[in-house]
Parts: structure tokens; sequence; C-alpha cells
């Protein structure tokens, strides 16, 4: 789809569709527009940006009344290349606060609609962009993923969603959650376009030292047959999907991969049940530490009181919503002195399982297959507890442990709502996870 654009100047056509859009869908906060390299090859196509990346001189808030007033002092390296091939950013896309959650409806602007239904959440946190990709508002957007946060709204909404291996984009200019985590990822109609967009934004930054000197060309497998190739199945995912109909699309889904002359077998990874409990000791200990910044002395909007120890209390109790009050708090308490070997450092031991486990699987079959999330977009009355809604992840959390690269394509529909399903690369073989997800994203498509 972007090669079909190339050439033609078509930011006033997206600019429009957000305009006509975007009041019933919610995904779109802010429009400052960034024009890309009048010389660049992809000049006058648009793209979104998730509001937790920096753009100079353009508003960033994380979706946070903290941070409201915030403009950016400097440019993402992934966005400043894209802006150098060309592109334009042409807005910000809503999200949950801070990145933390998993339906969009924790931001200060509300929450985003789902555009297959709107009574349904887009999923999170990077909602605001999987539903503005879906809608057709523009033909790809940037997300960010610490725990599935691209992938599970690009399954909820009906597009893709790429988080790369760990350190292959730089983070450089990301507002960080869990930074042993957080990996900046790509939302797109179709595998060709997240594929070549993370080719543009690979590489070495000296900017972020967690980059590595990634030279394999994401381009490379997108038109290969593949065969002989072997997926492993964990045996939990049967027990942790509820829904009669998801179980149904996801046998079905099996059944057409197995019928394209792949192997498929069904492995026991124990270690996976205690991911999402792992996560939620982890995530939130980082994100304590990154968010102690925000304090109205150093970031934030501040709230002034009797000295400075009110000053820090009005600050933080104003500025931040529910959700990030919550994971601080998590957070906090599993660093402390007293009870960090009682579960901070036990749940990293359960990282480390989770990971030498997956390499284990690695080195007999290439992929490592799921839905991508074990049920459907929720609606906005149902009553879910965070417990619930944290269990969303359970199969998107373990690619982030590992730090391989893990994609979501869409495959099928059930009562007019898009379902996703998941595929887990050997960590650095990202070309090789984008071209079979190629072939299976056609498949799909006859759905």
């Amino acid at each position: 789809m972007l090669n079909d654009l190339k050439g033609k100047k078509v930011i006033d056509d997206y600019k429009k569709i957000i305009e006509d859009k975007n009041e019933d869908i919610n995904a779109v906060i802010s429009q400052d527009i960034v024009y890309g390299n009048s010389n660049g090859d992809y000049y006058g196509i648009p793209f979104l940006v998730k509001d937790n990346i920096n753009i100079l001189n353009t508003s960033m808030t994380c979706s946070s009344k903290i941070l409201k007033d915030y403009r950016s002092v400097y440019t993402a390296t992934v966005v400043e290349r894209l802006i150098n091939r060309g592109f334009s950013v042409i807005g910000k896309t809503n999200m949950d606060e801070f990145a933390m959650g998993g339906t969009n409806e924790y931001s200060v602007y509300g929450p985003v609609k789902n555009p297959l239904d709107l009574n349904r959440v887009s999923g999170g946190s990077s909602g605001g962009s999987a539903a503005a990709v879906s809608c057709g508002m523009v033909p790809f957007a940037l997300g960010s993923d610490t725990g599935g946060s691209v992938r599970q709204p690009a399954s909820f909404c009906g597009v893709v969603g790429f988080k790369p291996s760990y350190g292959v984009l730089s983070r450089y200019g990301l507002t960080a959650f869990g930074s042993s985590l957080d990996q900046i990822g790509v939302l797109a109609k179709d595998v060709f376009d997240v594929a070549l967009i993370t080719d543009i934004m690979k590489g070495k930054d000296e900017k972020d030292s967690t980059t590595i000197s990634f030279e394999e060309n994401l381009m490379e497998y997108l038109n290969k047959d593949f065969s002989d190739i072997k997926i492993a199945i964990p045996s939990i995912v049967y027990d942790k999907i509820q829904n009669e109909n998801v179980k149904k699309a996801f046998d079905n889904a099996v059944n057409k991969i197995k019928a394209n002359k792949v192997t498929i077998d069904i492995v026991d990874i124990p270690e996976m049940e205690y991911s999402v409990a792992a996560y939620y000791i982890i995530a939130p200990s980082e994100a304590s530490s990154n968010l102690s910044r925000f304090d109205g002395a150093r970031y934030g909007n501040r709230i002034d009181g009797e000295g400075l120890t009110d000053m820090y209390k009005n600050t933080r109790n104003n500025g931040f919503g529910i959700e990030v009050k919550r994971r601080i708090l998590m957070g906090t308490f599993t660093l402390s002195s007293a009870y960090y070997d009682a579960y901070f450092s036990k749940a990293m031991k359960v990282r480390n399982l989770i990971k030498t486990k997956i390499e284990e699987i690695f080195k007999e079959y290439d992929f490592i297959l799921t839905p991508t999330a074990p049920v459907l977009p929720p609606k906005f009355d149902e009553k879910l507890s965070p417990l619930d809604r944290y269990l969303m992840d359970i199969f998107t959390i373990p690619a982030n442990f590992a730090g391989t690269p893990a994609i979501s394509v869409p495959f099928g529909n059930i009562d007019h709502l898009s379902f996703g399903i998941q595929f887990m690369g050997r960590r650095l073989e990202d070309a090789k996870l984008l071209g079979f997800a190629n072939q299976i994203f056609k498949l799909g498509a006859d759905e």
C-alpha cells in the first residue's frame, strides 16, 4: 500500500478522514504537523505517532494530566529516520496513560472506541494507533509495546501489529514505562508495510546504548514460499481460552496453516502460566522508578503545597490517573527492602525461566503460535476487574520477557469482530518472521 502512495501528496486526504471520523473514534488527540524531507522518496505520505514518543516542538502528554502542557524538545530517532525518508507526522494518537492499560480506557482524553464496534474497547495501550489505522486515518502508525501493547490492540481492531527484537529499534525519545521490556512497534494494514517501516527505522543509534547493529534486510523473505516450517503451540493456550468462539477461530486458523505443509505440534511451556504474575511485578517496579521524575520539580505540572513534600504529593496525586497510581504503588512495594527478595528477585527468576524455555523451544521449532488475546474486545460496560484486564496479555508478555520478535495478524472474524493470531520468532530473525507472517496474512485474508 505504501509503495502505491509514492509520489502522491495525500496528507490533506488523510486529514479529511481524521476530521470525519475522529469525533466518534477518539483516536487522535493532537494534530501538529511535521513535514518530511521534500527530497525523500515517501514525501507526502502521513503517519501518526503514539503520544509517548517525542517529536520536536509538538505536544507530548502520554495521555496524562501531569504532562498536559508539555511540548517536546527533541525528536525520537525512529521518527527522525522516517522524516528523513519523506514521511510526514500529522498528529499524535490517544493511549492508556503512560502506556499502562489493556483497553485504552485509562486516558485523560477519554477512551478510544473500536472502529469495528463502537461499543467495544480498541485495546491498549496503543489503542489510538490501532484504531486510526483500522478506520483509514493513516496508512500506518507507531506504538510502543511493553507486554503486548501493539499486538493486542492490532488484534482487536483488525490490523497488523509488529514488535521487533529488543534492540533492533532505538527507544531514544520514547517515554520509558518498563525499560527492559519497552519496544517501539508498527501498526499497518498489511505485513509488507510493517516490514518496510521497520526496515527504515532499524539499526544502531548512538543515543540508545541498548540498540544493536542490525543489518538484516527485513524485506528479504516477504515473497518467499515457506515449506518445512515447524511451529509450536504452548498447551497452556487451550487452558486459557474461555470463549468458545475464540477457541473455534483458533482451531480454524491452525487447520488452515497445517493444510499449507506446515508442521504444528503442541508443546508444554508450563512456565508461561506465571508470565502475567511476573510481569505485574517487574513492569510496575520499573515504572515506579521511571516515573519518579514526574514530581513537579523536574517534570510535570507543578501544584504547590506547604513545603516540598506537600508539593510532590499534590503534583503526583492530581497529575496521575488511577491505573498509574496503582502500578506505582505495586512497584514501590515490591522494590522496598523488606519485600525485594520475596517478590522482585523471584519474578526476575521466573522471567529467566520463561526466556530459557522459549530459547529451548526455538532449537526445534521455527515459530511459536498463539491467539494474540484469549478474549474478544470487551464492551465498555462490561465489569472487568484489574486482574481480568491483566490476563488479556498472557500470550503477548513472553515475547517481551525473551526479547524476541512477535507479530499479530488478522485471521478471520467472529461476529464482525476481528480475530488475530500471534507468531513469535527467534531473536533477531525478524525478517524470517515477517516473511512467514506475510504468507499467513494472505491466507487469513481469504477468511
